[in-house]
């Protein structure tokens, strides 16, 4: 995988910055945007800018490159699954707490109609 997925030499590097670091800031995008009442495609706008910063991570703390396409589209679509995960997971929270009379949980990142 090594090559494909992440260019640095362990798999614990590209976990460290992308999945710890860069998918709890994700999540943190996406409980923002949904806090904000934000339409989804907000939220892949700032997702795609919060890539832009993990490359750079990346290149300053591992000398990675700094501007190739694919790994920079791994990351991306690493960020965006925790950050659709956070969305959902606040959207709900938001549509179930404040329209109590019309909607109820059906699962963390969904609502149901009464």
């Amino acid at each position: 995988m090594q090559g494909i997925l992440y260019e640095e030499p362990t798999v614990l590097q590209f976990a460290l910055v992308t999945v710890v670091m860069g998918g709890w800031t994700a999540w943190r995008t996406g409980k923002s945007a949904a806090e904000g009442w934000s339409k989804y495609s907000t939220l892949v706008i700032y997702t795609l800018l919060l890539g832009v910063a993990i490359r750079f991570i990346h290149h300053a703390l591992f000398n990675g490159s700094m501007l190739t396409l694919q790994y920079y589209i791994v990351d991306t679509v690493a960020l965006l699954l925790f950050a659709t995960a956070g969305y959902r997971y606040y959207r709900t929270k938001q549509m179930t707490n404040n329209y109590y009379w019309l909607y109820e949980k059906a699962s963390p990142f969904s609502w149901r109609s009464k």
